[in-house]
């Protein structure tokens, strides 16, 4: 899996960010997000692309009897102990297509902006798919594919530097898409819906919820009004149908 996170520069300016500095009410998506959680007393959680640990933090005090959060980044996973230890969560340094996804092993997975950094999310699904108990919960939050398949991702600006419109291009073409973020650049996986839903449902979930629209808290702060312009984010959530073993 690609990882700007250990670049010094990159991880240093990302370490800037609002929802660097206070965790989870400073995230944008995490309005939206946060409603769609499953209750957590008493179940085993993995996080894939954790972070800083807020997630893992999250549902340790939501009652979660093990949590599991796994990152590619050495300093990810070092801020996430210094930030968000707990007795109840091991944090490991394991990239999500190298973790070995053992058979009905967790309660809910959860994935919050790690997954568009995956070339073979199908291949994810199917591992997430088989690690979930029956009836387990597959929570994720990837960028949405008209952003990943923007050009640059970014806006084309008149002259006063006002965002016009969104271009995007090569939408049908899956794979790399190379963007400027955070001083860096960046190397990102581009997935159509098509991909990701019918990815989900091929491996045997049912999706529940799905959600594009940021909270309106969030376009009503300065400078976040052209959110609702084009979506950024896409939420989902997924139940695993299968047989008790």
């Amino acid at each position: 899996m690609y990882n700007p996170y250990d670049q010094d520069t990159f991880f240093q300016e990302y370490a800037k960010m609002p929802r660097s500095r206070d965790g989870l009410p400073a995230a944008g998506e995490w309005g939206r997000l946060q409603m769609l959680f499953p209750p957590l007393k008493g179940k085993d959680v993995l996080d894939l692309g954790c972070g800083y640990g807020w997630h893992c933090k999250y549902a340790a005090e939501n009652g979660a009897k093990k949590v599991l959060g796994i990152d590619l980044s050495q300093k990810m996973i070092a801020e996430a102990e210094r930030r968000n230890g707990d007795s109840r969560i091991t944090y490991r340094v394991c990239g999500i297509a190298e973790y070995t996804y053992p058979e009905n092993r967790w309660d809910c997975v959860i994935s919050n902006l790690a997954l568009h950094y995956i070339a073979d999310i199908g291949q994810i699904f199917a591992n997430i798919y088989r690690t979930l108990k029956p009836e387990g919960i597959f929570l994720f939050n990837i960028e949405h594919p008209v952003f990943t398949a923007g050009v640059d991702q970014d806006w084309v600006y008149d002259a006063d530097g006002k965002p016009m419109y969104w271009p995007i291009d090569n939408y049908f073409i899956p794979g790399e898409r190379k963007t400027h973020f955070l001083g860096c650049d960046v190397t990102k996986q581009h997935h159509t819906l098509t991909q990701i839903f019918m990815g989900l449902l091929d491996c045997g979930f049912t999706i529940v919820a799905v959600e594009e629209e940021p909270p309106k808290e969030v376009t009503s702060l300065p400078g976040m009004e052209d959110e609702l312009r084009r979506p950024m984010m896409l939420l989902v959530k997924a139940v695993a149908k299968k047989e008790a073993p």
